[in-house]
């Protein structure tokens, strides 16, 4: 292979990464040949270590190399407090508002008919034996502010709501309608989770 296919195979690996064109991936080649063999080497055992090891932890779904991440195995959460997210990069939004100290449960997507996702292509499940055996007393929705999002709150809430001594909230409506949540600013987001409101529909 000529050096100018080799560099647009290189090139063509990191343009499939989301959010990333062809330009950007093109820098991103031509710095990786300005490093140091070791540089690039060490650079490429850690994504194979990542790839390698990570795993979804066996209770919440978040990103783990252990069999429970360091969140749910953190002793000074508050297990009775139970945020649902959509994935993993909500949890690492909500967690740089410094602003709720519960666990998580990530449902890796929203209910979405157009997409051809059901309740039954994400973790809901989980969600309802975690319900079951972990003494959580509050439930708080931190899903994207789409119709997605409040379809899949809805499902989710009709599930929950007979249970008793059982609060379900969702986050405040400081967010705009119709953003994910990953692109919210951290003070909005803190302040949404810290006056989240109780879950209710107007024929509940």
């Amino acid at each position: 292979m000529n050096s100018s296919k080799l560099l647009d195979k290189a090139v063509d690996q990191f343009a499939s990464l989301p959010g990333v064109g062809r330009k950007t991936a093109l820098k991103f080649v031509l710095h990786l040949l300005k490093k140091d063999p070791q540089e690039v080497d060490i650079f490429l055992q850690s994504i194979h270590e990542l790839k390698t090891n990570i795993k979804e932890c066996r209770k919440c779904h978040n990103i783990t190399a252990e069999d429970l991440c360091e969140i749910c195995s953190n002793p000074t959460r508050d297990t009775t407090t139970l945020c649902i997210v959509e994935n993993i990069k909500d949890i690492l939004s909500i967690e740089a508002t410094a602003q709720y100290n519960g666990l998580y449960h990530v449902l890796g997507g929203i209910i979405s008919p157009m997409e051809g996702i059901g309740p039954a292509d994400l973790h809901i499940d989980t969600l309802l034996e975690r319900m079951e055996k972990e003494p959580i007393r509050e439930v708080i929705f931190a899903l994207s502010a789409t119709i997605e999002g409040d379809t899949t709150g809805y499902y989710i809430f009709k599930k929950l709501k007979d249970k008793e001594h059982l609060i379900i909230s969702t986050i405040a409506k400081g967010i705009s309608v119709g953003n994910d949540l990953e692109y919210t600013d951290e003070l909005t987001l803190g302040r949404s989770i810290t006056h989240r409101i109780r879950y209710s529909f107007n024929n509940e």
